[in-house]
């Protein structure tokens, strides 16, 4: 009896293993998504399209995702600003953090720290946080 399920292509799923590892490993940094495309073997307008396919959403969302999944815990965790963990988590503007933000969450980050911080422990000292992030860099 031949089964009805598709075989799985093996290559394809390797492909876009590959370009969620770069975006699960380079979050921090400007990810533009023709280069991650270009890194899994696809055009980008394919590759957006294959993601979608393979993950159930676009490049673009599921890096938003994982930002703010990181700024969750900086929020948590961190004695810094808004901006700051912005900046920290790869997004350039504080806007389209906040908007993004309260649509993944229903509340703006502000509120998300208040909140959590209710029943947490206290925060890490921010200059900790930023050597870690590799915010006190010496290329100058």
């Amino acid at each position: 009896m031949a089964s009805t399920t598709p075989a799985l292509d093996t290559e394809l799923l390797r492909r876009m293993r590959l370009a969620r590892d770069a975006m699960d490993r380079d979050w921090a940094e400007p990810l533009d998504v023709a280069a991650v495309a270009a890194r899994a073997g696809y055009s980008r307008y394919h590759f957006v399209r294959l993601f979608h396919d393979v993950y159930g959403e676009t490049p673009g969302r599921y890096l938003a995702r994982r930002r703010i999944e990181r700024a969750q815990d900086l929020l948590r965790t961190a004695n810094l600003t808004v901006t700051e963990i912005c900046m920290l988590v790869g997004f350039t503007s504080l806007g389209s953090f906040c908007t993004r933000f309260k649509q993944e969450l229903g509340m703006t980050p502000t509120e998300f720290r208040r909140r959590a911080r209710a029943t947490d422990s206290s925060a890490i000292p921010g200059c900790f946080v930023l050597f870690w992030a590799g915010g006190f860099r010496k290329d100058r």
